[in-house]
């Protein structure tokens, strides 16, 4: 898979991209910016992989609308 999330948070709207970086950052417990050097690490899973409902959902469409795989 080629790794996409730096491309997909760079291409969305900063208020869409803060309210992605701190639903993850809630779930796990870390700032927004822990977590986009985490979700953009080259190693990283899939963005959708660290979201919780609805916002993977919503996240998912997202990408699709750019052109970028969701699930």
């Amino acid at each position: 898979m080629i790794h996409r999330t730096e491309e997909f948070l760079s291409a969305i709207d900063s208020k869409t991209k803060a309210a992605i970086l701190e639903s993850i950052a809630v779930h796990y417990g870390k700032t927004p910016e822990v977590m986009y050097e985490e979700v953009t690490d080259g190693e990283a899973e899939h963005l959708l992989d660290y979201m919780i409902e609805p916002q993977r959902s919503a996240t998912s469409v997202l990408m699709q609308r750019y052109g970028m795989r969701g699930y």
